[in-house]
């Protein structure tokens, strides 16, 4: 990640309050995919203030900028990342909702050479994989 949330926003122009950096550095200091609601539980333990509504308007207002990348993992909630991480894909386990982070050069060199075949240049890609844990011979 080169810069800060909050300096990303900053360098769009976007207008910080107070609770608006609370919420971004909670968001940059996200190791995992976090929801709307996760976000306003760990961003109103540092200021009781912020509202569930300020939450969705900033989370918005940081989508539309390409701050942050949305994520939907097929489980009815939407959840965020930033837009600016180094490249992965996902491997979510379906039992607990646990979303796995990888890279693979294989899967990566694979991609590229199906889009080469098809006659195009790859400039992205979001690859979602869901599974569940592999159940373990007892014999």
């Amino acid at each position: 990640m080169s810069e800060s949330i909050i300096a990303r926003c900053e360098a769009a122009g976007l207008r910080l309050t107070e609770q608006r950096r609370i919420i971004a550095r909670v968001l940059g200091d996200s190791d995992d995919h976090p929801d709307v609601e996760q976000l306003h539980a760990r961003a109103s333990a540092l200021d009781s203030g912020i509202s569930l509504a300020t939450v969705y308007r900033t989370v918005k207002l940081f989508e539309e900028a390409g701050i942050l990348e949305r994520l939907e993992f097929g489980d009815g909630r939407a959840r965020y990342e930033d837009a600016d991480r180094d490249h992965h894909d996902h491997l979510i386990d379906m039992t607990t909702g646990e979303v796995i982070e990888f890279v693979d050069p294989e899967i990566e060199a694979l991609q590229e050479r199906i889009a080469e075949r098809l006659g195009y240049v790859l400039h992205g890609h979001r690859l979602e994989l869901y599974g569940v844990p592999l159940k373990k011979n007892r014999d």
